[in-house]
Parts: structure tokens; sequence; C-alpha cells
């Protein structure tokens, strides 16, 4: 098959969530033997050259447009007073992109168009009124990585500052009607977890709406045995202009970790993530460690005991978290931040909502009763088990032969 995939930024290098969603994906159609026709937004954040893919072999060709997708406080106000298109969508829709999108659908032989999240969801549009005018234009499949206006609902629900708390439920609310308006002109939607699949259905999706999860190359993910953790140490890392990350990151420093310093003086916690904020940078004298953006997630996750996950915020797949099961780390998360992934609690995670829960896991860590390395191998097993991007690949390939026959 050809596979145009429509994506918000150039997937390259995977380093966070998105990229590595869909560099995986791409890669492994190509390995299957698929042509795949990468059509990204070059953004100035994750700027490109369009050879960048080029290591992936002929079968991957990645067609670049540059947008402006910068954040701009006049831009956003003029957004919120004259536009009904929410602005984290308004800022990814570029006429030259459109044109780009419809010169390849009229000038090649695609088989499925898939569309890689809510930002660029907008373009489905476009096809459609192509495929009012012409035929034999390919079905459009969505790949949703998150129902973006639940993130923003339970941001908002959180939310102290009254100003603050009242534009993101305004940004909530302009969210849920895109997505009710636009996500039910795709053919198929392959929903990253169970519960996001539910929610999808609740917007109107049609059917087929199918669970296809995130999974990693695990080729890139076998832990190096060079590499031992310290002891007495957590890690956290995540992308930290995310703002369910920073979120997550703020409760955490807040309301967990002063009764932990207190109580375990000797024990590190140390913070890894692209777009740190400056204040999160400064040195810090309550054995709190920021590194900013790192290099080598692989390597930052082994140098330390136990991995934390205090999402609060959220929907899709944590990554992160099934790449560090593959490293075979030990893992504690709310259940949130752990949704769509099939673990067990003390089994192969520690699963923990509350502060007294967080706690309580750690002291128990602390004292030497949480088995670590049991299960970290858990984990691993279960990252193989499941989460194996040539399984994914493969749900992907079953998706699209079913929506084939129609244009055959």
């Amino acid at each position: 098959m050809h596979i145009l995939q429509l994506c918000f930024r150039v997937p390259y290098p995977p380093h966070d969530g998105g990229a590595i969603a869909m560099y995986d994906v791409a890669a492994g159609l190509a390995r299957a033997g698929h042509r795949v026709t990468v059509l990204a937004v070059n953004t100035p954040k994750h700027n490109q050259p369009s050879t960048v893919l080029d290591h992936l072999g002929p079968n991957v060709r990645l067609v670049t447009v540059d947008v402006n997708t910068n954040l701009s406080p006049t831009k956003a106000l003029k957004n919120l007073l004259f536009s009904r298109m929410p602005y984290n969508v308004e800022r990814f829709i570029s006429p030259a992109l459109e044109a780009r999108l419809l010169e390849i659908l009229r000038s090649e032989k695609i088989d499925i168009i898939q569309v890689e999240g809510t930002f660029v969801a907008w373009y489905g549009a476009a096809v459609g009124r192509l495929a009012s005018t012409q035929t034999g234009v390919p079905p459009l499949v969505l790949r949703a990585h998150n129902v973006e206006h639940t993130i923003w609902q339970m941001l908002a629900s959180r939310e102290q500052n009254l100003l603050k708390k009242r534009y993101l439920r305004n940004m909530a609310a302009r969210l849920e009607k895109f997505e009710r308006r636009y996500l039910p002109q795709f053919d198929a939607v392959a929903a990253i977890t169970e519960d996001d699949a539910a929610r999808l259905r609740a917007l109107g999706c049609p059917e087929p709406v199918v669970f296809v999860p995130a999974g990693v190359d695990l080729t890139r993910f076998q832990p190096d045995p060079a590499i031992q953790p310290k002891p007495r140490t957590l890690c956290m890392i995540g992308s930290l202009n995310w703002l369910p990350n920073l979120e997550a990151l703020e409760w955490l420093l807040r309301e967990v970790w002063p009764t932990v310093h207190a109580e375990m003086p000797d024990v590190e916690l140390h913070i890894a993530g692209s777009g740190t904020p400056e204040e999160l940078l400064r040195p810090r004298t309550d054995k709190v460690f920021v590194h900013g953006f790192v290099e080598s997630a692989p390597a930052f996750m082994q140098q330390y005991e136990l991995m934390l996950v205090p999402l609060l915020s959220g929907g899709g797949m944590r990554i992160k978290i099934i790449e560090g099961m593959a490293l075979g780390k030990a893992i504690i998360s709310t259940r949130i931040g752990a949704e769509g992934i099939a673990v067990r609690d003390g089994h192969d995670m520690l699963l923990r909502d509350s502060r007294e829960g967080w706690l309580e896991a750690l002291r128990a860590w602390y004292r030497g009763d949480i088995p670590v390395g049991p299960i970290g191998e858990a984990a691993a097993r279960t990252a193989r088990e499941l989460y194996d991007n040539q399984r994914v690949v493969r749900r992907f390939e079953e998706l699209y032969q079913r929506l084939r026959p129609a244009t055959d």
C-alpha cells in the first residue's frame, strides 16, 4: 500500500511521545513493505530538513511545508475575540499545506490517508471537498493521539486561579465543538486507548472506531548492563511545555516532595524534559535536580532506581511509560497516567492517585519493601508482549485492509 501520513510536526528526532508514535509507525510500515509519504508541518520549534527521514530507506518520503506555529499573545487574543476555531488548532492551518496535500492526492495513487491527531484534523475537510468532485479519493483515517478537549476540562477542574480557570474552560469548550464537528468526518478512527475509543464514539465518530495502542521499537530500548541505577534515586521525564506534565510536576513538588525530603533526606529526585521553564532550572537545595532536555531518554531513565508519573490530567497513552517498562523500570504512576496500558498494581507497576498513596509507596520503597527488580522485570515482559511496534503496525494493516475494498 501507499500510505499518506499527515503529521502535525516532522516526526524526528523521536524524543517526545507524539514524535515517537508517528515515527515508529512510519518506520514500521516501511519495514513491512509499504510506501509511506510523510507530509508534515515543519514548525519553527521542530524544523528539520526534508532529508531527515532518509535513513528509513526508499519506502519513506518526507514532504515538509513550513508553517509558523509559534505562540503569539496578539494572535491568541485575536483568536479568542473573533474566531470560533480553537487557537491551538488554528496555529496549524496553512493554505500552503492544504494545497500540497491536494496536489499529492491528485497526482499520486494513495491507498490510505492517515491524519495524526486533532491539530491537523481540519485538513480532513479539504479531503472531503476533493472527494465530492473527484473519484478515487482514498479512505481517511484519524489516529487520535488524545481526545483533546477532555485534557483541558481536567486542567480547568483543578485550576485555582479564576482567570486561568475561565480560559481553560473556554478552550475546552471550543475544542469540544471542533472535535464534534471535524472528527466524525473520518472513515475510521484509531484510538490510542480503549477509554479514548469510548470518548470518540460519544463525540459521534462513526465505526470503525478501533483501539490501536501506541508501541515502541523495542530495539531502541534495550537495557544497558553498563548503567546501574544509583540507590535512593527517583526520576521523572516528559515534555514540560505540555501542560499536563507541568501540572503533574508542580503537584509532585508541592504536595509530595516536601514530606519525602523531610523523612528521607538522602533521596534524590531527577527531572528531565524539553521545554523546561526557566524557573525550574534554578539550583535547588532539596535534592531536586532539573536536567532540562536530555539527548537519550533511555540512558537517563536507567541511571535512577524508580520512575515517577504523577499525571493528573490527560488522555491517550504515555509513550514514556512504555519506554520505561521496556527498559525494566519499576514505575509509580497515577491511574490516569497509566490509562490505556495493561498493567496490574503491584505486578508490573505501582498505581497511586492520592498524596497519601504516593507517600505510602515511597516510604515502602525507601524501607526496601517494594520489589523493584521483579516489578521491573514484569513490566519489561508486558512491554514485549503487548507494545512492540511490530504488533501495532499489524493492527494498522488490519484496519487499512478493512477500508480498502471500497476503493479496489
